[in-house]
């Protein structure tokens, strides 16, 4: 890893700018669910992980409460994370199907994993001060991941983050810029953005995603960055 990354992981780590999102992480992890008592949350902002050098970057909206606030890395130790690593298995993304802890020796291939918020936000819904304050972050990281081409927000809300990260940059029009599994679209400094539903159990459950579906759409992905 680039020494000027481990540089902003630290930054990310330490960072307290957001008084309710500070307060909120630290609740959590103070507050745990039942199933995780005897274990320590993590309870800071996390920060992204996987190939420094992919070409694929899979963003999502915050870190689950008792998923990465948890576990300390993002998209780890819930039921969307079980699914999305099943998927990047299949897909030959990474080298195993489940992901517990940030220890567990998981490797992504020619992708990268992090997310537009780094704190966990009450509700699932951070301020426009928050996100446009971890905006500045999440620009560090981008600028750091020379090599990424493909952009892959994971639901709505992160593509609409995506987005109004953008706007801010290059005064686009977001009106043009309309949701959708497997919808992409040329953004102004010649990344791909593609829309994905999210790997969350409701999405599951109700059969707007499956694994074959999923699967299929990060194959996809995977073609277009070679």
């Amino acid at each position: 890893m680039s020494y000027d990354l481990i540089k902003l992981k630290y930054k990310i780590i330490n960072c307290k700018k957001c008084p309710r999102l500070v307060r909120f992480r630290k609740k959590i992890s103070i507050k745990k669910r039942k199933q995780f008592i005897n274990e320590k949350y993590w309870g800071k902002p996390i920060t992204g992980f996987g190939d420094i050098n992919g070409k694929i970057l899979l963003v999502g909206l915050a870190p689950a409460a008792h998923g990465g606030n948890r576990t300390g890395r993002v998209f780890t130790g819930d039921r969307s994370a079980d699914f999305l690593y099943k998927c990047l298995y299949k897909a030959k993304m990474s080298n195993k199907p489940s992901s517990e802890n940030r220890n567990d020796g998981l490797k992504l291939y020619n992708t990268y994993l992090t997310t537009a918020l780094k704190c966990v936000p009450p509700g699932d819904k951070p301020t426009q001060l928050e996100l446009k304050t971890c905006f500045k972050y999440y620009k560090q990281e981008i600028d750091l991941l020379k090599k990424v081409t493909i952009i892959v927000a994971l639901g709505k809300i992160a593509f609409d983050a995506c987005i109004k990260f953008y706007k801010e940059i290059y005064l686009l029009n977001n009106k043009k810029y309309v949701f959708g599994h497997a919808v992409k679209y040329l953004l102004p400094d010649k990344k791909i953005l593609i829309g994905s539903y999210h790997p969350s159990p409701r999405n599951v459950n109700t059969k707007r995603i499956n694994v074959n579906k999923m699967t299929s759409l990060l194959l996809k992905v995977k073609k277009l960055s070679v």
